[in-house]
């Protein structure tokens, strides 16, 4: 009796465990605030959920292409790659999109999927921008400006088709300086360019945090940014080294901002200042903080999937699912009486066990993952099936019903772990071989079968001793 407390002590436990899994908490958090920082609304949402994948809640399918040429020869393609990858999952997690499916495609391939996000420009924005920061001196030499004199005079860009710079502008140039384009101050304003040093004061590979804050005097969105201990001593030697000068803060090669060093800038904090909306500067400081990709990507495949196509799949994956489980459960209790009834306890335990799993890790939910949820589920019936067959056997021999549970259970065992074994081996492989969905597949069925062998195999026995205590000599099956 002490062992079959412990047994049900736990089976209850780990189903008071499952319920406060599934049950979301609440945490509030800000709405975006607009232009001037202004705070628009509170809200709250639900934590602990299931996150719905890109087939069922729609919104955005990116595959990009790391720019291989441009990576540091030192670099190898690997480590770029999957440095890359981990920078665009700390962008898109701080963008607010949790568990987002990002997955290497190839040689140089990235998938990414977006759940939710349907403003494709917003996306691309994100994820695309090498974030690049660096501080160059700004070149105010009597060649640089008449470069910038002869730029001016031009009606279109100082750049060719090459995109190199125009010989008459370029045998103007200084030697050891370039030309860079300033950020647009207002949509349809005509370009302004800068001629700054070719030698990089800093670089924002020593960021420690780039935060978005508010000019005190309009409220526009600024952005702050704070250097670790060696940044911030090589940033106040290099303002004290070139007091009086424009120091041009630069992000993937568009200056930003072009301050005069009044004085020698401690404390290793800075900020960058510009027309910005709140969302622009909220992207910029979010893309600055998870760091700079080790080359550009580019986006070579773009897809939208609309919302009302998920909606579909999860009605008709519902209606699907529910039929079935009834037609299961109708089977099992007509065909094994209060054998099919335990089956069926097992069964919906199993399920609550899935989802109480996928929902602690915030498994991200698609049609695949469900896939796999529904081949666990049958292969937690298949196994009740087989003992309760092996019961019917061991009752036909005429053996007392004490005997007869522990003996079936015994004999089914092999079989049982046979099959989940098997199964569990071909999903190790689906999971190392396999992309995105197939991964999730391979996934949700290695926790269902974890979840079934318990249920079909524990809980079922503990179930039928707990009868067994009260009617000894009665079992129909």
């Amino acid at each position: 009796m002490n062992k079959l407390h412990w047994k049900l002590g736990l089976v209850l436990g780990l189903v008071i465990l499952s319920v406060w899994l599934l049950y979301p908490t609440v945490e509030w958090y800000t709405k975006t605030a607009d232009e001037r920082g202004k705070l628009e609304a509170v809200q709250m949402r639900p934590k602990r959920m299931l996150n719905l994948g890109l087939d069922l809640r729609g919104g955005t399918h990116m595959l990009l292409e790391l720019d291989v040429e441009k990576l540091d020869k030192k670099e190898n393609l690997n480590d770029a790659l999957a440095r890359a990858i981990e920078i665009l999952r700390n962008r898109i997690d701080q963008y607010g999109v949790g568990e987002t499916p990002i997955s290497r495609q190839g040689e140089r391939w990235i998938s990414v999927d977006l759940p939710g996000i349907s403003n494709t420009e917003e996306a691309e924005n994100l994820i695309g921008k090498t974030a690049l920061l660096e501080f160059r001196l700004v070149d105010t030499s009597a060649e640089a400006e008449k470069a910038l004199t002869k730029v001016a005079d031009l009606a279109e860009s100082p750049f060719g088709k090459d995109g190199a710079l125009l010989p008459e502008i370029a045998k103007l140039m200084p030697r050891n300086t370039g030309l860079f384009r300033a950020a647009p101050e207002e949509e349809g304003a005509r370009t302004k360019y800068y001629v700054l040093s070719s030698s990089v004061g800093i670089t924002g590979a020593y960021l420690e945090n780039a935060r978005v804050s508010t000019d005190e005097q309009f409220g526009y969105p600024n952005i702050s940014f704070t250097f670790n201990k060696e940044g911030g001593k090589i940033f106040e030697r290099y303002t004290g080294d070139n007091v009086g000068k424009y120091l041009a803060i630069v992000l993937d090669g568009v200056v930003h901002s072009a301050p005069v060093i009044k004085s020698r800038i401690g404390g290793g904090s800075g900020e960058i200042t510009g027309s910005f909306t709140m969302e622009v500067a909220r992207n910029l400081a979010i893309i600055l903080r998870a760091g700079a990709l080790p080359a550009p990507v580019r986006i070579i495949e773009k897809r939208v999937v609309g919302p009302d196509l998920g909606e579909d799949s999860i009605k008709k994956g519902v209606t699907a699912s529910l039929i079935g489980f009834l037609c299961v459960v109708v089977f099992m209790v007509t065909y094994y009486r209060a054998g099919g009834l335990v089956a069926n306890i097992a069964l919906g335990l199993n399920f609550v066990l899935l989802m109480a799993a996928m929902s602690y890790f915030s498994a991200t939910l698609t049609l695949p993952g469900i896939a796999g949820m529904i081949l666990s589920l049958a292969m937690a019936i298949d196994a009740n099936v087989l003992i309760l067959e092996r019961m019917r056997e061991e009752l036909a021999l005429s053996k007392p019903i004490p005997m007869l549970i522990p003996t079936a259970y015994e004999k089914a065992w092999t079989a049982i772990l046979d099959s989940n074994v098997t199964t569990w081996i071909a999903a190790v492989f689906l999971f190392q071989f396999g992309s995105g969905p197939v991964k999730g597949f391979a996934v949700t069925l290695t926790i269902g079968l974890l979840a079934g062998m318990f249920t079909s195999v524990f809980v079922t026995r503990a179930i039928y001793e707990f009868w067994l205590t009260s009617n000894p000599k009665e079992l129909s099956i």
